[in-house]
């Protein structure tokens, strides 16, 4: 899931266009031009980040303006009709221009791939190639499909892939943070996600592929590791092969499998100057020895993203989420206990089929209970595809959905304000990110708990872990002063 600030809990999912941010001394020496733009997820941004080292190898540069862009990409999110409005319009500009241009080749990569492959090239004829997940390697093909005027599609969902032996070039980077993909696809089958058909089974990523990568970060000078994949709690690497595979596994694999709390300590433990963060947790896997390990080193942020979607049970079993109201207060519990400063932030779907008022009252109690530092929260919107589509009316008005939306933010505003006001008077360290969006004389960076914290530049710069005394705050930022380079991350 995506990091934001709280002013953003309304917005559609980030739209972003994403830049080279090293190029090689003998691009000016290459014609074609590539334009990426991604929406939605953390995931889809490491993605482009992998299309665009396939690109690299096939004589492309990257360039952030599509008017000199030869090929244009666009890598899509279908988790709500929205984002899909948002891309199909942006799709259909491009067409356009590709109407006036005749060298221009314009293609979907992503969840909308999957879902709309046909419409797009067969009806609305409106991009020149389509291109799932998990076909991303074959994008060389497909080029040379569109040159020969040939359909160019791929979008077959892969049990293997996980693009290890790819090194994604780093876009629009600041040189700081970087994802490193250890797991993809999803198992879980909640019933309004379509996750599952458009990025298939749940596959984890060899280690050594990951340490190594990690290893080539930290050279490059990146100060934060993020370890990214839908359910990245429930990575399990037996030496290959679809999670689900595991009891097939011999009792050798079995012994000697590596689950997420192994690869987490070994990262930490590896890099005690980087800081490690990871996100999606879902909540059935979250572990307690996951949590042992994020307390015994200090270089893993104390943050975790845990998706709770409903505080209701009757809503919860309807989704098929693997946890009851019971077991994620007692998962509550056990964070605040192993790890009392940790920062814990939520997605949550409102208005979900047959949700009653004492639905929506479960909802906001089970916030007041966990009192959350921040959250992501959407009205629900059925997606074509999922089970819920097909077997469950959307029967809640829209209106309604829109009043209980509005004050769970309203609920939520409140928690922010609660969270970031036991930070005054405290000196938090900061990671510098860039620059602060309302005054270039300040700095902007996180907390160890994902809080944005701003304060004045002085001699300091981006990169630079600094001890901060926090004196005022807002409901989603913290403000004070840097007193020095901090000892510790």
């Amino acid at each position: 899931m995506p990091v934001k600030e709280l002013q953003s809990l309304e917005k559609d999912p980030l739209t972003q266009i994403v830049k080279l941010s090293q190029c090689s001394p003998n691009f000016s020496r290459v014609s074609k031009k590539a334009y990426i733009e991604s929406y939605g997820c953390q995931m889809n941004f490491a993605d482009s980040e992998i299309v665009a080292s396939i690109l690299l190898k096939e004589g492309y540069t990257i360039t952030e303006d599509f008017d000199k862009a030869s090929l244009i990409l666009l890598n899509t999110c279908s988790i709500r009709e929205k984002a899909e409005q948002t891309v199909r319009k942006r799709l259909e500009y491009f067409n356009s221009k590709k109407n006036q241009k005749s060298n221009m080749t314009v293609g979907v990569l992503g969840c909308m791939a999957e879902r709309l492959k046909h419409k797009f090239l067969e009806e609305e004829k409106i991009v020149d190639l389509v291109v799932g997940p998990d076909a991303y390697k074959d994008i060389p093909n497909l080029l040379k499909e569109v040159a020969n005027a040939n359909e160019a599609v791929n979008v077959l969902l892969s049990k293997h892939e996980t693009y290890g032996d790819i090194s994604p070039v780093r876009l629009n980077s600041n040189g700081v943070s970087a994802f490193v993909s250890i797991t993809r696809g999803c198992d879980n089958m909640c019933t309004f996600c379509v996750v599952p058909f458009t990025r298939g089974r749940e596959r984890s990523r060899d280690p050594k592929s990951i340490l190594n990568e990690i290893v080539d970060l930290v050279s490059k000078g990146y100060k934060e590791i993020t370890l990214l994949g839908q359910n990245v709690d429930s990575y399990l690497w037996y030496g290959g092969g679809l999670k689900k595979d595991f009891d097939k596994a011999s009792e050798l694999q079995k012994r000697t499998a590596l689950r997420f709390e192994n690869l987490l300590d070994l990262v930490a433990k590896s890099h005690p100057k980087v800081r490690i963060r990871f996100s999606t947790s879902n909540p059935q896997d979250m572990s307690v020895n996951v949590l042992r390990v994020m307390a015994k080193y200090n270089n893993i942020c104390k943050y975790i993203h845990l998706p709770v979607q409903s505080g209701s049970n009757a809503i919860l079993k309807k989704m098929n989420r693997q946890h009851s109201r019971e077991e994620y207060f007692q998962l509550i519990n056990n964070i605040r206990t192993i790890i009392p400063d940790c920062g814990i932030s939520h997605d949550m779907i409102v208005g979900f089929p047959s949700e009653t008022d004492q639905d929506h009252q479960d909802t906001l109690e089970l916030m007041d209970f966990v009192k959350y530092d921040f959250g992501f929260m959407f009205a629900y919107s059925e997606r074509p595809g999922t089970l819920a589509a097909r077997k469950i009316e959307d029967d809640v008005p829209e209106s309604l959905k829109k009043r209980r939306l509005i004050e769970i933010i309203e609920k939520q505003k409140v928690h922010s304000g609660y969270r970031t006001k036991k930070f005054i008077g405290k000196t938090v360290c900061v990671l510098i990110e860039k620059s602060s969006k309302r005054s270039e004389n300040h700095w902007s960076g996180r907390t160890t708990q994902n809080t944005v914290a701003v304060f004045p530049k002085k001699n300091y710069q981006v990169g630079d872990f600094v001890d901060v005394k926090i004196t005022s705050c807002t409901s989603a930022t913290l403000i004070g002063n840097a007193i020095q380079l901090s000892n510790s991350i």
